[in-house]
């Protein structure tokens, strides 16, 4: 294959067709082929269907004492704590645990920074002239939807190969408004990134000029390798602790990519100064969150090393859908010299950066012939790509014979959007 840009014009025209006619053949086929969040499949939820068989009539449903079928304990079981503390790094005294969702609990803290302020706020975020929340880019979309809903402005850090570009970020936390930034520190969504140890040890030595700038610190991808062997993870709230800013952070975790989406359990980690702030602050809008759940998760995982076992039935199912995804790329995009990717080893998405100007236009494409993606922008703030190149891949839901059909129409609708481009159709 020869690059596109190094084509002729009459070489571009000639390929320009032929694209153009494997275009109009999937039209023909009707298809619903769609690779746009991040959910586990229906073989990976019947991997662990044995979850169902932990909790029997026979069970006095005591843990740590505790009746879990009650009220109370509102920051978790015990055993919950220690669950979630061995599997994050931190101390249990350290954890709340929640519902199903860690994005609830995201939303809780920013909320309760608006209405009541956070630990170390001089008055609650409502009260503040202008709020200003940092938001690494290319990005979780559900997180700056979080703070634009609060009428933050959001201010776009680009992605480097170790993180967030922290010399942008250590110059805007001087600036008073900026109360936070959003982080996914392992596998980081989209692009599949790992944040070094460098970059991790610079976030807990911020210097910010707020008081109360907070670290929303996304962990959702822990433990979710579909490559090789686990690989261990700086404990924030150690690190921001021993710089003297133990109260800068709240780390977020859940079981919705271990066990079942929607039905597992959740858990913020903070300091003990800060859960204890927290949980007053909760106590008023809930008794406990469900504790016979938790007492089922506890029972089932165990442990991080037992969850960890766990995680690699998962790779079994996710590495072979990633490897269709880099084998599409590769073969049919890469030789074409207009796109890059990155290659993750874990999480559950790629990120592929195609021609500026084509990334609207290419999902445009994919949309009329039957394949659903990640809008365009997503993940940026606001939904707006500077570039218009972006694109977020999530190839965990559909079987692996849909999923090399899905990347066969993409392929050829990152083709065709890049030939109109060159030809100024």
């Amino acid at each position: 294959m020869t690059a596109y840009s190094c084509m002729t014009r009459d070489q571009q025209e000639t390929e320009y067709n032929r694209i153009l006619r494997q275009y109009r053949a999937f039209e023909d086929q009707k298809m619903n082929l769609n690779i746009a969040r991040g959910k586990p499949s229906r073989e990976q939820l019947d991997l662990i269907s044995d979850f169902f068989d932990l909790l029997h009539s026979d069970s006095d449903f005591s843990c740590d004492g505790v009746d879990c079928r009650n009220y109370g304990d509102l920051s978790g079981l015990p055993s919950a704590k220690r669950l979630w503390a061995d599997i994050l790094g931190c101390k249990p005294e350290e954890t709340f645990i929640g519902g199903a969702s860690s994005l609830t609990l995201m939303y809780d803290v920013i909320s309760k920074a608006y209405t009541h302020g956070l630990l170390r706020s001089p008055r609650p975020w409502s009260k503040e002239e202008k709020i200003r929340f940092l938001c690494p880019s290319p990005g979780y979309d559900r997180h700056f939807r979080i703070t634009e809903s609060f009428g933050a402005e959001l201010i776009t850090i680009p992605m480097t190969e170790s993180g967030p570009d922290m010399d942008l970020v250590e110059a805007y936390v001087q600036d008073p408004a900026v109360k936070g930034i959003w982080c996914v520190p392992k596998f980081s969504n989209p692009d599949g990134i790992v944040y070094s140890a460098q970059t991790v040890e610079r976030f807990a030595h911020l210097n910010p000029a707020a008081p109360d700038f907070v670290i929303m610190w996304d962990n959702a991808y822990c433990v979710h390798e579909f490559t090789g062997e686990f690989l261990p993870f700086p404990d924030i709230l150690s690190a921001c602790r021993e710089a003297g800013r133990p109260d800068m952070v709240f780390e977020f975790a859940s079981t919705s990519k271990i066990t079942f989406p929607g039905s597992g359990i959740s858990v913020f980690a903070c300091s003990e100064e800060n859960l204890k702030y927290m949980t007053k602050l909760m106590s008023v809008q809930m008794i406990s969150y469900n504790k016979v759940n938790q007492y089922a998760h506890v029972l089932f995982l165990k442990d991080r090393e037992h969850t960890l076992e766990i995680m690699k039935r998962h790779a079994t199912v996710m590495a072979p859908k990633f490897r269709v995804v880099e084998e599409a790329l590769s073969s049919e995009i890469a030789p074409l010299g207009f796109a890059r990717w990155n290659k993750p080893t874990g999480g559950y998405f790629v990120s592929l950066f195609t021609m500026p100007g084509t990334a609207k236009r290419a999902l445009e494409l994919c949309s009329q012939v039957g394949l659903t993606m990640t809008s365009a922008g997503a993940s940026y703030p606001y939904g707006i790509d500077p570039d218009d190149s972006n694109i977020r891949i999530a190839p965990s839901y559909p079987p692996v014979e849909e999923l090399q059909q899905a990347m066969n129409v993409f392929c050829t609708c990152l083709k065709l959007a890049a030939l109109e481009k060159l030809l100024g159709k």
